[in-house]
């Protein structure tokens, strides 16, 4: 049942054009600006601009609720496939009338505000394109010519990881919440399974971890550098996802367990005893 719970890549690909789309504006602010500063100045003054916080509020808006309705989706075809599926369906129908919804607005908010420091992180590699051009004797316009060139792929660049990164953040953000509102305290960590995965991530493929203690992949694999402790698809560039455990009879026992810090093999009765 685990590509029932794999995102969709097409809401991913939806939030990069829309991200894309709130910096149209900013390119046709830059035409005729041929001091490299005037451009910085213009950069700034669009991050804090009324206009560009609705694009930015409208496009964060359809990302959260196509996530929403699609999950929607997911956890009703979880329901019909599950010996639990009644209990669930009525549990699912009152909780989708109550406390998802504040989710669903801090989610938007989270995102809307992901989606402001795109200009002033731009506006920070201009300014380092413009301290190694004047270092490097260029006048200020061919600087400015410069800036303007690389604006478009900087843009789409980043675009893309906010895309990636946050989509599968805030699926797995809506994905915890309806599960610990169901009462369902695990899930089943599940990467992409490809050749992109990260090792550390591999290693926890098929890994039962409970919501309330995420696990440190980088640290169980042994790696020098770590990024702390969280769940499947909630760091940079991540497509792992979770799949909430819902009927234990699913699973092939004995199973891969985090428990305490680390990583151990369970019977079903063992894992019954943590759980």
């Amino acid at each position: 049942m685990a590509d029932l719970w794999a995102p969709r890549r097409r809401i991913e690909q939806a939030y990069r054009r829309s991200v894309i789309r709130t910096m149209e504006d900013l390119k046709g602010l830059l035409v005729g600006l041929d001091d490299p500063f005037d451009i910085v100045w213009a950069i700034k003054r669009y991050a804090g601009s009324k206009a560009f916080l609705r694009l930015s509020e409208a496009a964060a808006e359809r990302m959260v609720t196509h996530l929403f309705s699609d999950a929607g989706r997911t956890w009703r075809q979880a329901a019909r496939k599950n010996s639990r599926g009644r209990q669930l369906y009525e549990l699912l129908q009152t909780q989708m009338k109550g406390p998802m919804g504040s989710i669903v607005l801090a989610q938007i908010r989270s995102n809307a505000e992901i989606i402001r420091t795109l200009p002033l992180s731009i506006s920070e590699q201009v300014n380092a394109h413009v301290l190694q051009g004047t270092l490097a004797g260029l006048r200020a316009s061919v600087i400015a010519e410069q800036i303007k060139a690389f604006f478009p792929d900087v843009t789409k660049a980043k675009a893309g990881l906010i895309a990636r990164t946050e989509t599968s953040k805030t699926q797995t953000a809506l994905t915890q919440a309806r599960s610990e509102l169901l009462g369902l305290d695990w899930y089943i960590w599940r990467t992409s399974k490809d050749s992109r995965v990260r090792d550390s991530h591999k290693l926890m493929d098929g890994v039962l971890i409970k919501w309330a203690a995420p696990p440190s992949p980088e640290k169980l694999e042994g790696a020098d550098r770590t990024y702390g402790n969280y769940h499947a698809g909630c760091i940079f560039n991540c497509r792992c996802y979770p799949e909430p455990v819902i009927d234990l009879d699913l699973i092939q026992w004995p199973a891969l367990v985090y428990h305490g810090g680390s990583l151990r093999r369970m019977t079903r009765r063992q894992f019954e005893r943590i759980a």
